[in-house]
């Protein structure tokens, strides 16, 4: 991954890789909501928030952990996806993970928005991970968020429903290949 990193950004976000590397591989061990603490808290210190224009010259791009730790900024697809593959790296399974799609309430406006929710088990009201409010809430603490969709890799389920199908998020389908080929399960 180091190799690609570079080859593709240079050397300058070599130290945050190894940071992030560091994080992961200290992260094995130790309680989920450590783990989720310390993924929230890398991504949210260490990665600028950023729009995908500015980033990355399209309206809409999902970016994959390398890239958005090559870039150093991140838009809310971004960061959520950067969490998911480094809570998945710590050991979390990835039924308890999902992306959020949701219209957030921003100075009385709705706006869309990307996070990452955790479920520590399937009925639990789940932990919000977010890069707008940094600190980890559960979603009936965030009367802002009104979920549209959520999905991982495994399946996709309409607002809150607990009735998966089959993604076929195409933007989520190409930074699903993509990560592979970065070294990404």
């Amino acid at each position: 991954m180091q190799q690609s990193l570079m080859a593709r950004f240079g050397p300058g976000p070599i130290t945050v890789f190894r940071e992030w590397q560091q994080l992961v591989g200290d992260g094995r061990a130790g309680a989920e909501v450590d783990k989720l603490r310390k993924a929230n808290d890398f991504f949210n210190r260490r990665i600028a928030f950023d729009d995908d224009i500015t980033i990355w010259g399209q309206s809409d791009y999902w970016a994959t952990p390398l890239e958005s730790i090559g870039r150093g900024r991140a838009d809310c697809e971004d960061f959520s996806i950067a969490k998911y593959y480094t809570l998945l790296d710590m050991g979390i399974p990835m039924a308890k993970l999902r992306l959020v799609y949701v219209k957030a309430n921003l100075n009385g406006s709705q706006q869309a928005h990307m996070v990452l929710a955790y479920y520590a088990s399937p009925s639990a009201d789940p932990l919000i991970l977010d890069n707008l409010i940094i600190d980890i809430r559960p979603a009936s603490r965030r009367s802002d968020l009104s979920p549209i969709f959520s999905f991982n890799s495994a399946g996709l389920w309409q607002g809150t429903g607990n009735q998966s199908s089959k993604s076929n998020l195409s933007r989520w389908q190409d930074l699903l290949q993509r990560a592979r080929a970065e070294g990404f399960q």
